[in-house]
């Protein structure tokens, strides 16, 4: 069985290009942290950061393309695929990606800044005058 599950934060904006005519591909970098610790003999071991490189197809790479964005958490569950190239060198260059099947988005909603704004003017106003009872 091939199954990837991580939960992290996106890097910067999702990159989504469209080919044969309304298919979309998108690809995210995606950072998954660990914390550090002291061992027993009081050796440091510092925080680590990951970067996986995300692959979204089709309809999926649409919902990325419109709700995703730089710092965003996400939950993804997907599998690993390889592949290698040439670079103009000719140096042999090896990719690792996970073709991603399910996504959670994790952060919550941003308000838009009139509904903001609505909010508060629709609060009512606190009074500091005695209570007429």
């Amino acid at each position: 069985m091939n199954k990837v599950m991580l939960i992290g934060n996106v890097g910067k904006e999702p990159d989504v290009r469209y080919y044969d005519a309304d298919q979309a591909v998108a690809k995210v970098a995606l950072a998954t942290s660990e914390r550090g610790f002291t061992l027993k003999n009081g050796t440091q071991v510092p925080d680590r950061t990951d970067w996986h490189n995300l692959v979204f197809y089709r309809q999926m790479a649409k919902v990325v393309e419109q709700y995703v964005h730089k710092g965003d958490k996400l939950y993804v569950e997907g599998r690993l695929r390889y592949s290698s190239y040439d670079d103009p060198q000719g140096r042999r260059r090896y990719v690792t990606e996970i073709y991603v099947d399910n996504m959670e988005m994790l952060t919550p909603k941003r308000k838009p800044e009139a509904d903001t704004q609505v909010e508060e003017q629709g609060k009512p106003q606190k009074e500091d005058g005695p209570l007429p009872f």
